[in-house]
């Protein structure tokens, strides 16, 4: 069934107070609120419904505006339902004519609603981010032809991996797991686990790494009696096969898994995803998440720096491969053919499609770089501080929704969350604006 939207009915209650009547309707997110176009929104996150019977979905405009507010405070779910229940412009944001006391939808509806979108449909926010943007001329649609593009690591909510430590781990989840259906083991070598993996961590600080080594192996040891006296007590038995199957998997890959073998690790159990990602940083050499493309425009518009185009690249692809993808979907997203990209090192041998072979420029060309690009060129490093931004203040630093289709939609909210933000303060500023120019016209002249 599709959701029931909400429509402006100005209708008037005795007993409920008027939102657009207690609150300050020059605010930011007032007029942000009237300026997006909540009917495209409508259209692009309605492809997923039917019309088939049964109770309907939460308003579009309540889950975009929840979505979009998130991401621009940088809440997590819990502290947005408090905060909205408290604030009336969190309130008319989000379509709501009369102030409500409580909740009008479950915490829960966020995941479902965000799991139901998906990445490609979430983009939408970011398309609409872009249109209100040029509609309130914080940005020129021009400047949208000219981007920088680069990558960086979206990290994940994991602890730190070490090999002892994930081992240890996974013995214990099996072995609570069995108790949980019921299997008997003939022993959960809890004490004995437990102390294997004090005394690799006491040796490894040490280092002595010899006898580090011995419990490690010893840790190894422990978890494949484990796995092969589960494997013995659910043979035959079709349920508990079905129940075990995934931890099994994971804990005898990450029981075969060697220090420094190529291709796929396990890094954590409860999110298997999660890839190890080295960006050549000295204060952290190592990332544990997913790769993303973020891309930018290259001139600094009146509004900001606007991020035109966000996606998570699982699979940790080189740089210079993931143009293919990323700058049909960009085009596609800012409605505008990309006349210039430029990008860092990074990117050399790139495979970028043949009609925009030409028109990437990398850090440190020399060939077909005309003074006015060489001067773009030095902007090329401006992403830097946006990318920071997204991590720092838009949710980008890391990722609490899981699996893969988490990381996607993680990242493309970030953006989205961050061109709102830029739009918020750009709103203010032109109503002080306004407020400075009405002030000059009405004051008197000296006598």
């Amino acid at each position: 069934m599709r959701p029931r939207e909400r429509r402006e009915t100005g209708e008037q209650d005795l007993f409920r107070s008027r939102l657009d009547q207690i609150i300050d309707m020059n605010h930011p997110l007032a007029k942000l609120a009237r300026t997006v176009d909540w009917r495209f929104l409508e259209g692009r996150f309605g492809e997923v419904y039917t019309d088939d019977p049964g109770h309907p979905p939460l308003p579009t405009r309540l889950m975009a505006g929840l979505a979009i507010l998130k991401h621009t405070y940088d809440l997590s779910d819990e502290v947005l339902c408090e905060r909205w229940v408290e604030n009336p412009y969190y309130q008319y944001f989000c379509g709501e004519e009369f102030f409500q006391h409580r909740l009008v939808f479950d915490r829960s509806s966020m995941t479902r609603w965000r799991n139901r979108m998906g990445e490609e449909r979430l983009q939408a926010l970011l398309q609409e981010s872009l249109s209100v943007a040029t509609k309130t001329e914080a940005i020129k649609p021009s400047e949208l032809s000219r981007v920088i593009v680069d990558t960086t690591v979206q990290p994940k909510n994991v602890m730190f991996p070490t090999d002892a430590r994930l081992l240890n781990r996974a013995r214990e989840k099996l072995v609570r797991l069995a108790q949980r259906h019921g299997v008997a083991l003939r022993q959960s070598y809890a004490r004995v686990g437990k102390f294997a993996l004090i005394q690799h961590q006491r040796y490894a600080h040490a280092k002595q790494f010899n006898r580090a080594n011995r419990a490690l192996k010893k840790l190894r040891t422990l978890l494949g009696r484990v796995i092969r006296d589960i494997a013995r007590k659910i043979e035959g038995d079709s349920g508990l096969e079905a129940a075990f199957a995934q931890l099994l998997m994971l804990a005898r890959r990450l029981r075969e898994q060697q220090q420094r073998q190529r291709g796929l690790k396990v890094y954590s159990l409860h999110a298997p995803e999660v890839e190890c990602i080295g960006k050549g940083k000295a204060h952290r050499p190592y990332e544990f998440g997913v790769k993303v493309s973020v891309a930018t425009t290259i001139s600094h518009a009146r509004g900001g720096q606007f991020v035109t185009h966000v996606k998570a690249l699982p699979g940790n692809p080189y740089d210079g491969h993931t143009l293919a993808t990323v700058i049909p979907e960009m085009e596609a997203l800012v409605g505008n053919t990309l006349d210039r990209i430029l990008a860092d090192k990074g990117y050399r041998g790139h495979n970028a499609p043949p009609d925009h072979k030409f028109r990437v420029f990398i850090s440190g060309q020399k060939r077909g770089v005309t003074p006015s690009i060489k001067r773009q060129l030095r902007r090329r490093s401006a992403i830097e501080p946006v990318i920071g931004h997204l991590k720092a203040e838009h949710r980008m630093g890391r990722n609490y929704l899981w699996y893969r289709q988490g990381d996607a939609a993680n990242a493309v909210l970030a953006a989205v969350g961050y061109n709102f933000r830029r739009l918020i303060r750009w709103l203010r500023l032109l109503l002080c604006h306004i407020l400075l120019a009405l002030f000059t016209t009405l004051q008197p002249a000296p006598a």
